[in-house]
């Protein structure tokens, strides 16, 4: 029963987990915006989500563990090479490539998606609740 479950969510899981890694993404830009030749990095959110749901994960290293003592890698390394660098047609003089206005904008857009994710996550939870409930 709960393969069911867990495959009903993966999806909406996986390309949850995006958005909180391109959310991270943009903090660290808008954090780091006065920090000299920072450059901004974000991630295309369809390629990881494709990437991320055939199984590739883009520019990370696979290690051979060759130790039960050796720690396995993160959920959100699946989808750090995916990240890239963001070409600005202005650069500070310092060198810094972040562009407030564009880091707010997709901040607040990526903040939106994700709340959408979560309600739809609520719904197929709640949807899952009643059909239990009424046996």
């Amino acid at each position: 029963m709960t393969d069911r479950i867990d495959a009903l969510l993966q999806v909406k899981r996986t390309a949850l987990n995006a958005r909180v890694y391109r959310q991270e993404l943009l903090a660290s830009n808008i954090a780091n915006a006065d920090t000299p030749n920072y450059k901004a990095r974000d991630i295309d959110f369809k390629d990881a989500l494709e990437g991320a749901l055939a199984g590739r994960t883009e520019g990370s290293l696979n290690l051979a563990r060759t130790s039960a003592r050796h720690l396995g890698s993160e959920s959100s390394q699946a989808f750090g090479g995916a990240a890239k660098y963001r070409t600005e047609f202005q650069p500070n003089v310092d060198g810094n490539t972040v562009n407030m206005d564009v880091e707010r904008a997709a901040f607040a857009d990526n903040a939106i998606q994700m709340e959408a994710m979560l309600t739809f996550i609520r719904g197929d939870l709640s949807t899952l609740q009643m059909a239990m409930a009424s046996q």
